[in-house]
């Protein structure tokens, strides 16, 4: 783990995030992280998912709750896995503008991830974005958003308008 790379879990990280990095680890460091993190060795019989499913699991139980690793293996599984959005909790965006490119980076910015307007307008072109599960393509189009609607910004960030 290294924090310049980005690939560290801190340990007040909350039990969601710490979920989510370990299940980012790739398969090939599996066999590391296990060793290093559980004094054990990876279950040869595993899939690769579900080892990951319990290496996160284990981590999260022991710096929060048991209780705490079943609800993020829950949430995540429903975010990531179901892709059932709805109904995960999410950031809440409250955008004063109808603007497309503007929507695309106040709610990057939700996630303190800064976009500029020229990055926000090539995703939207590029079709990356998307309101309830339509693509987004035109950066300069106005749209009116009403509340409860889910702007995916791309495979991990997501908001819910307010």
């Amino acid at each position: 783990m290294s924090k310049s790379l980005g690939n560290y879990v801190a340990l007040n990280d909350s039990p969601l995030e710490m979920f989510g990095k370990l299940m980012s680890i790739s398969d090939e460091l599996m066999v590391r992280y296990y060793l290093l993190l559980l004094s054990r060795e990876l279950p040869k019989n595993k899939h690769p998912l579900q080892a990951k499913k319990e290496l996160a699991a284990e981590i999260v139980a022991t710096y929060h709750s048991r209780a705490a690793a079943n609800k993020a293996e829950e949430a995540w599984t429903r975010r990531f896995s179901e892709k059932r959005l709805s109904e995960t909790e999410l950031p809440i965006l409250a955008s004063q503008s109808n603007e497309t490119v503007t929507i695309v980076v106040k709610g990057f910015a939700v996630h303190g991830i800064t976009k500029s307007r020229a990055e926000a307008s090539r995703l939207i072109k590029q079709g990356s974005i998307q309101l309830d599960g339509a693509k987004l393509r035109n950066p300069t189009e106005q749209i009116t958003l009403s509340a409860n609607q889910i702007l995916r910004l791309d495979k991990t960030h997501a908001v819910r308008v307010r």
